[in-house]
C-alpha cells in the first residue's frame, strides 16, 4: 500500500520523524470499531489497538485514534496486527459535542481535505441545517461543500439548489441522482488523489448510495427507501475510510442525529460571513442586532436583503456556543482542582514525619 495514495504529506513525514527511529510504522486508521481498529500501511491493512500506555496516558476520549488519523504502531505481521503508540498531530478535524449530558469532544474525521455536507431533495430542504453543518464544516480547517441528492424525486431542482447557494457562503453546490447517476461525475471531478473528503448529513439521504457510485461497486450495505416518503433507511453503523479507483479518499459515516457546536467561533464567521459584513457598518462595535439604533443588520432584515430566519439561526448557534464554552471552562476549572487536590494528597502521604 502506497501512503502517499492515503494521503501521507511531508507534514505527517515531519511528524512521524521521531516514531520512525524507534522503529515504529506509518498507518492510516481506515475503520473505527468499539476499542478496535482497522489500520492501513505498508504492510497492508491490519488490526490495531491501542497500547496499554497510550490508553494509561490518553486525557479524554478525544485523545484516542479516530478514522483519518495516522498513527505510530508496532507491526506484527505473522499474528496480522499492529499495537498504536501515538496519534500524529492532525492537520485538521471534524469535531461535535458528543451526545448526552457530557461536555466533551467528539472527533467524527481527522485529517479531511473536504466536507460534503449531504441532504436529500425528496424533502423540504432544511436550511437551518445545512447551516449548522456548514459552521462546523469551516471550523475544520476542511473545505466544505454542499451536495443535494434524490435529485430524481425533486420538481424543481434549479430551486433548491438556489436555496442552498443563499446560504453556502459560495461553496460548492452539487445537485445528485443516485438512480440516473447524475451529477455524481461532478462531485468526483472534486476527489483529486491523495485527498480525503468526509461525507456528513442526517441517516436516509444516501451517503454509502454515493460511496458506492464514487467506488463504481457496492462496497457499502445500503437499503430501498421507504414506501410512501421516499426516506432512506438507517444503514450505515461505522465510520470507514475507502480508497477510490479515480484517486482520493472518501469517509462514509453513520447519520448524525445530534450536532451540537464545538469550538464553532471561526466557523460560525466564515458560515455567516455575510452578517459579519453587515454588522460592520453597525453603529456600536458591540451591536447585538436585537433592537439597537443603527444595527446594519436588523435594517437588512427589514430591507428584505437578509432573511430573518437566517439570523435568528445565526443568533441560535451564537448561544449555543457560547453554552457550550461555559461548559467548557467550568469543566477545565473542576479538572484542575481535581488534579490540585491529588498532588496535595501525594505530597501529605510522601511528608516524613519530623
Amino acid at each position: 500500500m502506497n501512503l502517499h495514495e492515503l494521503g501521507w504529506s511531508d507534514f505527517f513525514e515531519q511528524a512521524f520523524s521521531p516514531f520512525a527511529n524507534e522503529g515504529l510504522s506509518a498507518a492510516r486508521v481506515v475503520v473505527q470499531h468499539r476499542g478496535a481498529y482497522n489500520v492501513c500501511s505498508e504492510h497492508g491493512e491490519l488490526a490495531a489497538e491501542v497500547s496499554g500506555r497510550f490508553r494509561h496516558d490518553a486525557a479524554m476520549p478525544s485523545d484516542f485514534p479516530v478514522v483519518g488519523d495516522w498513527v505510530a504502531m508496532e507491526v506484527h505481521p505473522d499474528e496480522g496486527k499492529a499495537v498504536i503508540h501515538a496519534v500524529l498531530p492532525r492537520r485538521t478535524k471534524f469535531s461535535r459535542t458528543a451526545a448526552g449530558d457530557v461536555t466533551e469532544e467528539q472527533v467524527v474525521a481527522a485529517n479531511i481535505d473536504e466536507v460534503f455536507i449531504v441532504a436529500a431533495l425528496g424533502d423540504e430542504l432544511n436550511l437551518r441545517r445545512i447551516e449548522r453543518y456548514l459552521a462546523l464544516a469551516w471550523e475544520s480547517g476542511a473545505q466544505p461543500g454542499i451536495v443535494l441528492t434524490k435529485a430524481d424525486l425533486c420538481g424543481d431542482i434549479d430551486g433548491a439548489v438556489g436555496k442552498a447557494q443563499a446560504i453556502s457562503g459560495g461553496v460548492p453546490v452539487l445537485a445528485i441522482s443516485n438512480v440516473s447517476g447524475e451529477g455524481v461525475a461532478a462531485l468526483r471531478s472534486l476527489l483529486r488523489a491523495g485527498r480525503t473528503a468526509v461525507l456528513l448529513g442526517p441517516s436516509g439521504v444516501g451517503k454509502s448510495t454515493l460511496t458506492n457510485h464514487l467506488c463504481g461497486e457496492e462496497l457499502q450495505d445500503i437499503q430501498p427507501v421507504r414506501d410512501g416518503d421516499h426516506k432512506g433507511r438507517h444503514t450505515t453503523t461505522r465510520r470507514e475510510l475507502i480508497l477510490l479507483p479515480s484517486g482520493g479518499c472518501i469517509i462514509d459515516t453513520p447519520g448524525l442525529r445530534e450536532l451540537q457546536m464545538w469550538d464553532g467561533e471561526a466557523g460560525l464567521g466564515e458560515a455567516f460571513a455575510d452578517i459579519a459584513e453587515l454588522a460592520a457598518a453597525c453603529r456600536f462595535s458591540d451591536c447585538r442586532h436585537e433592537s439597537e439604533p443603527g444595527c446594519a443588520v436588523l435594517e437588512a432584515v427589514e430591507s428584505g436583503l437578509l432573511d430573518a430566519a437566517r439570523l435568528e439561526s445565526h443568533r441560535k448557534l451564537q448561544r449555543e456556543l457560547a453554552y457550550f464554552e461555559r461548559r467548557h471552562d467550568a469543566r477545565a476549572q473542576s479538572e484542575q482542582r481535581r488534579q490540585w487536590k491529588a498532588i496535595h494528597r501525594s505530597l501529605r502521604a510522601n511528608k516524613k514525619p519530623q
